[in-house]
């Protein structure tokens, strides 16, 4: 078996704006790999209008995971809190892989219920200081927040209803802006933070993909997002490299498309 994980975020199967409408698309993308890592959001798990929806695409999900060659983990996302208990996985020459809703104390700053958010977070964090509480109190904040949007496509109405979510009010665009702009500064502060000795943070959450080099020596990779439309990059693993890559598209399925970065991985987490 392939030494390879494969690591990509932000699915969103199952949602009406996901580009991924039936899992097989992704199969071709994720054949070559010894192990694929699923890095939040990959589904809705939360409270839904239609609970048969949720467990459908749960069902979904176990159905294709089971159909791969290699194994499969899952982390935990906003939209996901309850998919995996695991909420981040490190590796071996400083890697920290996590989501990346933990950068933001309102989870989704551009998003309608950030208020409310934030209300939850600063309640489920109590006297939580270590990374591993932080990120639990996300999950149980995130856990509370309802769904907004039925799942299902319809039509006109779901055009009309997308445009709305995405443009009102007013502010939201530079909201969004701004996520994308704070992000790589915010991922580098939280392993100064909580992980100094880290070199790399892999994420996904603000769905503009990316890799950052920070003042501080460190990589910042976000993959993006199965939602259009600002694309997706997967990151692959092997012991000694770390290779960032585009996703491109034949017809309707995704592959594994031209690097965009390469990283050498040491003990001490330095990148060549």
């Amino acid at each position: 078996m392939s030494e390879l994980v494969r690591i990509l975020s932000d699915v969103h199967y199952g949602e009406r704006g996901s580009l991924v409408r039936d899992l097989a698309q992704l199969a071709p993308l994720l054949q070559d790999a010894g192990e694929v890592w699923f890095n939040g959001d990959t589904i809705d798990t939360r409270p839904d209008t239609n609970p048969g929806h949720v467990e459908t695409v749960r069902a979904d999900l176990k159905a294709f995971a089971q159909a791969l060659p290699g194994a499969v983990r899952y982390l935990t996302g906003n939209h996901d809190p309850d998919i995996s208990p695991d909420h981040w996985l490190e590796q071996p020459g400083g890697v920290v892989v996590t989501h990346g809703d933990i950068a933001f104390d309102n989870i989704v700053p551009w998003g309608k219920d950030a208020p409310l958010a934030a209300q939850l977070v600063a309640a489920a964090r109590g006297s939580a200081g270590h990374l591993e509480g932080l990120i639990a109190a996300h999950r149980r904040a995130a856990a509370a927040i309802p769904k907004r949007q039925a799942a299902v496509r319809q039509g006109w109405r779901h055009l009309a209803s997308h445009l709305t979510h995405a443009l009102w009010p007013p502010t939201r665009p530079w909201a969004i802006v701004d996520s994308w702009r704070t992000f790589p500064r915010r991922a580098d502060a939280l392993l100064t933070q909580h992980r100094p000795a880290a070199q790399f943070i892999v994420s996904g959450h603000t769905h503009w993909p990316g890799v950052w080099r920070r003042p501080s020596g460190r990589i910042v990779i976000n993959t993006g997002s199965f939602c259009p439309p600002c694309g997706q990059l997967v990151v692959d693993l092997t012991p000694n490299r770390l290779l960032v890559r585009k996703v491109r598209r034949q017809g309707s399925d995704f592959l594994s498309g031209d690097p965009v970065r390469e990283f050498t991985l040491t003990p001490t987490g330095v990148s060549a």
